[in-house]
């Protein structure tokens, strides 16, 4: 790491917000909250750790069982980034089980259960970025995949705890590439949905939790190009995804208006929320817009003021073979003062989650 501090202090007007490092864990990466309750992967293992305290003790949730091979480069630090090995998206359920994305499948642990099985094959690309759920207990993906010809592009959804899977929503040939993320947001109890990734293709839509009706927000520039969004009470705070222009963290309060908070190093595709801190993290994809080589995170109590928190040096691993640079922060609700995040293809921390105290 280039310069990871022990503790980064943000001065907001006349508040004081401090990050604290309190642990950090080799080869785990975060997943999602579930209030005070953090899930993880190590491989094709499942964790879960709660955390109430600095003292954080990780137990199994359960695990998958990988074809052979992924059996051995899982447990390879290089390995398991050039092939993408291990949980790559998770949702808490309301039933009490998990649904989440490794590479090539959708899997599902039913409540009572230590094994999750393969409950959807992918059949376009290798695995969804993110998955969501509803208060209903309904879930949703997006799929994500190269679509060169711009075929029509399907969300999935699942009414029975991830057990099967059928099509919630299709968007016609031409009029999308892919779907980047799907956000529940329980202040208007809506599903906001974010695509790219050219022209009208990029968009941020709004939608009701059954799919039933999908209404264009934001579309038709790359500032509409969008991944990470973090909802609040007063609306949503989201971060560009383009490596053509630079790239802007924006709120869009509830009555539909757009304001551009700050500018960032490069793409943006992890936001989340911390006891009303925001927090947006910037991967290296470099561009000639964006040379930058340096994984960043940025914060800000309350949304206006925005500073640099964190930063990492890419590693010397090709990107096309072995990730862009990036800091993983999880999806879900975190009732906590705790930030959590994964380095990916970085100097010194590569695949460490740290736990900061905010």
């Amino acid at each position: 790491m280039s310069a990871q501090p022990a503790i980064a202090t943000l001065q907001h007007e006349d508040e004081c917000l401090s990050l604290a490092r309190v642990a950090s864990f080799p080869r785990l990466r975060v997943l999602a909250w579930s209030d005070d309750i953090l899930y993880a992967s190590r491989g094709y293992e499942l964790l879960k750790a709660r955390l109430t305290s600095g003292n954080i003790c990780w137990e199994t949730v359960g695990h998958f069982q990988p074809t052979w091979w992924r059996s051995i480069t899982s447990t390879l630090r290089l390995g398991s980034r050039l092939v993408r090995d291990g949980f790559h998206a998770l949702a808490v359920l309301p039933s009490g089980g998990f649904t989440a994305a490794v590479p090539g499948a959708i899997i599902t642990l039913a409540p009572g259960t230590k094994e999750f099985r393969v409950t959807h094959r992918i059949q376009r690309g290798t695995r969804p970025l993110h998955i969501t759920v509803v208060p209903s207990g309904s879930i949703f993906w997006g799929e994500y995949f190269d679509n060169v010809e711009r075929d029509e592009v399907h969300i999935y959804g699942s009414s029975d705890s991830g057990m099967t899977w059928d099509v919630a929503h299709t968007f016609p040939k031409h009029s999308i590439r892919h779907v980047h993320n799907i956000v529940y947001d329980h202040w208007e109890n809506c599903l906001w949905i974010l695509t790219g990734d050219r022209g009208d293709e990029c968009g941020v839509l709004r939608a009701s939790c059954d799919l039933k009706t999908v209404d264009v927000v934001l579309s038709g520039n790359q500032q509409a190009r969008a991944v990470a969004l973090v909802p609040t009470k007063n609306g949503v705070y989201f971060a560009s995804d383009t490596p053509l222009e630079t790239n802007c963290v924006y709120f869009l309060d509830r009555g539909g208006n757009l304001t551009k908070l700050t500018t960032i190093s490069s793409s943006s595709i992890y936001g989340c929320q911390v006891q009303g801190v925001l927090f947006f993290s910037s991967m290296v994809e470099p561009s000639t817009i964006n040379p930058d080589r340096h994984v960043r995170v940025y914060g800000s109590r309350g949304g206006q003021s925005w500073n640099r928190l964190m930063e990492w040096s890419k590693d010397r691993w090709p990107m096309r073979f072995f990730q862009y640079g990036n800091a993983i922060l999880p999806d879900g609700h975190n009732s906590t003062d705790f930030l959590a995040l994964t380095a990916i293809a970085v100097e010194t921390e590569d695949l460490v989650t740290s736990i900061w105290r905010v």
